[in-house]
Formats: structure tokens, C-alpha cells, sequence
């Protein structure tokens, strides 16, 4: 376990069973207005911040920005404040690492109080770093929150791994030069450089994310087929 430095997890559709929530919220917001969402537009906030989701939809949705933005915050902590559901395996995974000591963050483009308010459900899994949207200047699909969170564990990027569920958070931990370990949820996701896929978290363990840093630049691969 000597390469690996961290894993770095996504939240909403990683750990928890948030994503589709979250498209129920921005759906509903829709349909308040009269509007509806294609695939297009379904696949596009996949993943987002409220503030990147509310500037995409404002102009769809005629809807000030900053209102949107507010309502879809509101919505989703609401949402959530009623139920959280630990995807398949998180639990036992986290469980895992931190009994070899490997640390953790948890890396998510939901606002700081929801991300809080969900790590709060994960068992008492004490994360050694948190960051919501806010914490840095900008969130996924840009490199930053990545970057930040390898910084705060003391690692090189290339040394952690990112968990992720969508193609925005997908390209934010590649841009910041991390092994990605993809679980799909709502979107499909492709093997590419850095990428390995896996069908649930439940098939994998500390031993699989340690290999994936020490694998050459340039492989790829499927988790247990």
C-alpha cells in the first residue's frame, strides 16, 4: 500500500445515491416553469455545481440566475435532510482504507453545508480533508478541487486516486493528474487513459486502488469483470 497516498471521493452518486435526486430537483424546477429537460440537458448538470447548473438553465428556464440557483440549493438540502442512501459497498470501502491508514477526502461540486451534512451520514467515516463548491475558486470539471485535495493530503496527484461517478468529475480528476477509478450511476462513462471502470463499489477494495497508481502512464483497464 506504499504508492498510495489517498483516495479522493466524489459524493453525489458515489457514495450516496444523490444523482438522481438531484435531477428530480432540477427536473421539478423545470416543470414549475413549464419547461421540461432533454437528454441533452439531463446529461449536462450530471455531476455540477448548483451555480454552474443554474447559469446552463437560466436562460431555458427564464429564471433570474441567482433565484434558481437559490431554489435548487434549498430543494436538494431539503431532499437530503429526509434520506441518504449509502451506495453498495461505500461503507465497507471506506471501512477499509481506513483501517490501513490510507487517507481520505471527500471532493464534490455540492455546496459545503450539503457535502457536511451528508458526510455526517457515512458511519462516522472521519474524512482528513472536505471540499464543497465553495472551497475552491473554481469546481468540476476544472482541475481545482482535485489539485486542492491531494495538496491538503500532502500527496502528488499522481499518487491518489479519484472514485467517480460522471464524465464532469471524470474530467476534473484527470485534469488534476489523478488515477480515476469510475462507478457509473446515472451517465454512462468509457475506459480512457487513467480511467478503470467498476460495475459497484462492492468490487473493490484497497488493493485494487493501489494498483491503479502503480500501473504505467497510459493503461487502462476493467475492474473484475
Amino acid at each position: 500500500m506504499t504508492a498510495l497516498r489517498g483516495v479522493l471521493f466524489d459524493m453525489d452518486g458515489t457514495l450516496v445515491d444523490t444523482e438522481r435526486v438531484w435531477l428530480d430537483v432540477v427536473e421539478a424546477a423545470a416543470r414549475r416553469r413549464g419547461r421540461a429537460l432533454d437528454a441533452g440537458r439531463r446529461t449536462a448538470v450530471t455531476g455540477r455545481s448548483v451555480g454552474d447548473t443554474a447559469a446552463m438553465l437560466h436562460g431555458h428556464l427564464e429564471a433570474p440566475e441567482e433565484e434558481l440557483a437559490a431554489e435548487l440549493g434549498a430543494d436538494f438540502a431539503a431532499r437530503l435532510a429526509a434520506a441518504v442512501e449509502p451506495r453498495p459497498g461505500a461503507l465497507r470501502l471506506l471501512a477499509a482504507l481506513r483501517e490501513r491508514e490510507v487517507p481520505t477526502a471527500l471532493v464534490s461540486a455540492s455546496p459545503r453545508a450539503v457535502v457536511d451534512q451528508v458526510a455526517g451520514t457515512l458511519a462516522g467515516h472521519r474524512f482528513d480533508a472536505v471540499f464543497g463548491a465553495e472551497d475552491t475558486v473554481r469546481t468540476k470539471p476544472e482541475p481545482d478541487p482535485y489539485l486542492a485535495a491531494a495538496a491538503a493530503l500532502g500527496a502528488d496527484p499522481a499518487q491518489c486516486v479519484a472514485v467517480e461517478d460522471s464524465p464532469t468529475g471524470v474530467a476534473s480528476a484527470r485534469a488534476a493528474g489523478c488515477r480515476v477509478l469510475a462507478v457509473p450511476s446515472t451517465e454512462p462513462l468509457a475506459e480512457a487513459d487513467g480511467v478503470t471502470l467498476a460495475r459497484s463499489l462492492t468490487d473493490v477494495d484497497p488493493e485494487l486502488l493501489s494498483s491503479l497508481v502503480a500501473r504505467e502512464d497510459g493503461m487502462t483497464g476493467c475492474a473484475r469483470e
